[in-house]
């Protein structure tokens, strides 16, 4: 099959490289001429573990290319993805649906023959009636379906995902389209993956839907670990009784500083405001924005008395500003609350993160960045685990309080025990629910 995948960000990246490992023939499309240029030269722009081997082998194959010509990458192509992007609109809370549609028009105008539209990008329910709409605007005489076909990849993990997906959903209502789709996703079904064939209002439903249940799943057990602390309980020992239930699970019960990243917070205000729009509030879903929101303050507000109630002088080391590990995507991190409270409070504060310095240094301003986490806490009153990180499970504690002035750990992760902390050394030792 002949893919064009328009957009290569996160989503249309690993998507694209992926398809062309299935065999494909994959041209990957985007309008910033240096990120293609960085592309032809085998670099990847974001960090995602194993990818950049990945795309450069399939490179390599001659199945996988880059393109800023997308009436080159579409003629011909049996399908064409929009991978763009949908933020969050300022204001109002509705996805932003503008790239959706300029892509859907330029694909319009650079048919050649019958093609399967596939939006891969988060949107509405609704946007793909819209896509057909400004396709048959544009191009009256095109030949063509739409299809719904939301990602669900986990940043970290996106390659495993694609490769091994809990499911895979496809939204189209004719045939020929289901063919298409069916030919694509081939190598997934023979290993029996299953693939879930629905209309498209149903399709991009289920992204929403899913999405929120996860955010919900992970505000819930933070509100239950700030419960933990006031009643001496162990958020972990809640966390893995409520885990073995089979109704309930173990995934996304893990306590911390509230959820990130480019998918949680954007899907839930924009699932809210389409419940608004249809006059069905969605009010569980609406509290989690919320609650959400009031855990990354809370966080500060914890480290504040850890302090002795200012910031003010002190010296803080942070380990992790990334949204979570294995990424280098801090949009929406607990980071960029707690850390400009830090900085904003007179804090020095130190950071270091494995992979979030090229996005950190312009979103948190007045820090001074750092090698390591034994450099990020010389001198510091206090070190904050912020974003679990391998290299932050296994540290040399006592070599930690060495290098401090006043030892006092705040692990918003939990990733340590009591015990060790403060048999290291360590004046103080906080968590979340513990």
């Amino acid at each position: 099959m002949r893919i064009a995948m328009i957009g290569t960000g996160y989503v249309g990246l690993v998507s694209g490289v992926c398809f062309s490992d299935f065999g494909h023939e994959v041209v990957c499309v985007d309008k910033n001429p240096d990120k293609i240029a960085m592309l032809n030269r085998g670099e990847v722009p974001i960090y995602e573990p194993g990818l950049d081997e990945l795309m450069v082998r399939n490179v390599e194959a001659g199945r996988l290319s880059f393109t800023g010509d997308l009436a080159e990458a579409v003629a011909g192509a049996d399908a064409v993805f929009i991978a763009v992007g949908t933020p969050t609109r300022r204001g109002d809370g509705h996805a932003d649906l503008t790239y959706v549609f300029a892509a859907a028009e330029e694909i319009a105008k650079a048919l050649t023959g019958y093609a399967v539209i596939v939006t891969k990008s988060t949107v509405p329910v609704g946007t793909n009636r819209k896509v057909e709409e400004v396709v048959r605007a544009a191009n009256s005489a095109a030949e063509f379906d739409v299809a719904s076909n939301p990602e669900f990849l986990r940043e970290g993990a996106a390659i495993d995902d694609f490769m091994r997906p809990d499911r895979v959903v496809v939204g189209c209502e004719s045939a020929r389209a289901r063919d298409v789709m069916g030919d694509i996703y081939r190598p997934l079904y023979l290993r029996e993956f299953p693939v879930v064939y629905t209309d498209l209002e149903s399709a991009e439903m289920i992204k929403y839907a899913a999405n929120a249940f996860l955010a919900t799943k992970i505000t819930f057990i933070n509100e239950i670990a700030a419960l933990c602390e006031r009643v001496g309980a162990d958020i972990k020992a809640v966390s893995k009784g409520m885990g073995l239930d089979g109704r309930i699970g173990n995934k996304f019960l893990h306590a911390g500083p509230g959820y990130g990243g480019s998918c949680f917070p954007k899907d839930t205000r924009a699932l809210a405001r389409i419940g608004q729009d249809h006059a069905m509030p969605q009010h569980i879903v609406e509290t989690v924005i919320d609650v959400n929101e009031a855990v990354k303050r809370r966080m500060v507000e914890k480290l504040l008395d850890l302090c002795g109630g200012s910031f003010n002088g002190k010296t803080i080391g942070v380990l992790g500003v990334t949204f979570k590990p294995n990424t280098d995507d801090m949009r929406e991190a607990p980071a960029l609350t707690i850390v400009p409270a830090l900085v904003g409070g007179g804090a020095k504060v130190r950071v270091t993160d494995p992979q979030g310095r090229r996005e950190g240094e312009h979103l948190l301003p007045g820090v001074t960045w750092c090698a390591d986490a034994y450099e990020a806490c010389d001198k510091a009153d206090l070190v904050v685990l912020l974003t679990e990180w391998n290299e932050f499970r296994a540290l040399d504690l006592k070599r930690l309080v060495e290098g401090m002035t006043k030892p006092h750990f705040a692990d918003l992760r939990n990733v340590y025990e009591r015990g060790d902390v403060l048999g290291a050394g360590f004046a103080t030792y906080d968590a979340i629910g513990r």
